[in-house]
């Protein structure tokens, strides 16, 4: 068996001076979010490469590196890096139009596939796009990245702070009655079945709302459906995918929060079965991130970024155009 550099995937951690105190089992949990705490304490068994010896309750100080180190398995299939296409790019900012089934960022299962590591290949040291936001691997759309770390800074701040709108297509199961409508409902993470899920929770979750209006009503295969434009007005984790599942019309696709959530474990697995998939209807969710208007970070310039809505989802909607 080789030993090739190659053969292996490192990721790199420094902990940051945020997670002071943290148990390294908790740290990395937060970190790669699809894994459980058990999966997390077999890893740093198995795979962890630190300058001293580190056990699941070791406390952290800010500034320590370490490495998770495994031997590469086969990545699921991602789309090329010509699918990501150019928005808009100047000294600050480089903006894209990520595709469906691309991740944003390297993680547990997916290393070279990712928007990141396509960019650094394509260009080298010659760009520097940090993702200052999140879209999830199966959520095509707009993705605003910052080419130096004032600019991710002032990028992250505009987020945080509310200061960027962000509207969303989306195709969904059923019809709604009103032309438009709303969901505040507060959000907790995790669920019984589902580790990196959210659910609805009033006591215990953080304040969300999305408004929606409905743009397009059709029918496909004697079922109904409709586009619906999704506004959030925060920023939480699947909010506009769990606002929808409250209001009775989640999204085709959603193996999370569709039909049933046992979808997302076997498609995990890759082991979903053929009658899910007629159920589901689609590949990927059919959610796009269409328009994001943001504050330019160093011109203070207000830019608006569109992504033209998918082909896949424009089939399936039969040829409606936003």
């Amino acid at each position: 068996m080789s030993d090739e550099a190659s053969d292996w995937i490192e990721m790199n951690f420094t902990v940051e001076a945020n997670y002071a105190g943290w148990r390294l089992d908790k740290y990395l949990c937060e970190k790669i979010q699809r894994l459980s705490r058990t999966r997390v304490q077999r890893i740093i068994a198995r795979e962890l490469v630190a300058p001293r010896p580190m056990k699941p309750s070791t406390l952290l100080t800010p500034g320590l590196t370490f490495q998770l180190r495994r031997k590469m398995l086969p990545e699921p299939e991602v789309p090329a890096a010509h699918a990501t296409t150019e928005l808009f790019r100047d000294d600050a900012l480089y903006v894209v139009n990520k595709p469906a089934g691309l991740p944003v960022h390297p993680s547990a299962r997916y290393h070279h596939g990712t928007l990141v590591e396509q960019l650094k290949a394509r260009y080298g040291d010659s760009l520097r796009a940090d993702p200052a936001h999140r879209l999830d691997r199966e959520t095509s759309g707009v993705l605003v990245c910052g080419q130096s770390s004032e600019v991710s800074r002032r990028l992250m701040a505009q987020f945080v702070g509310g200061g960027v709108k962000k509207e969303y297509l989306a195709v969904v199961e059923g019809q709604p009655t009103k032309d438009s409508f709303e969901v505040e409902a507060a959000i907790a993470e995790g669920t019984e079945l589902i580790r990196i899920a959210v659910r609805i929770d009033e006591e215990n979750g953080r304040s969300a709302k999305t408004r929606f209006q409905v743009l397009h009503r059709f029918e496909r295969d004697r079922a109904k459906f409709a586009v619906v434009q999704c506004f959030p007005e925060t920023g939480r984790q699947h909010q506009i995918r769990v606002h929808l599942q409250r209001a009775g019309f989640p999204l085709v696709g959603d193996k999370i929060y569709g039909p049933d959530p046992g979808y997302f474990d076997r498609f995990s697995k890759k082991c979903l079965e053929e009658e899910a998939w007629l159920k589901l209807r689609l590949k990927r969710h059919a959610l796009h991130a269409w328009r994001l208007s943001l504050e330019h970070p160093m011109t203070k310039e207000a830019l608006t970024f569109e992504a033209p809505w998918p082909d896949d989802l424009r089939e399936f909607s039969g040829g409606y155009v936003p």
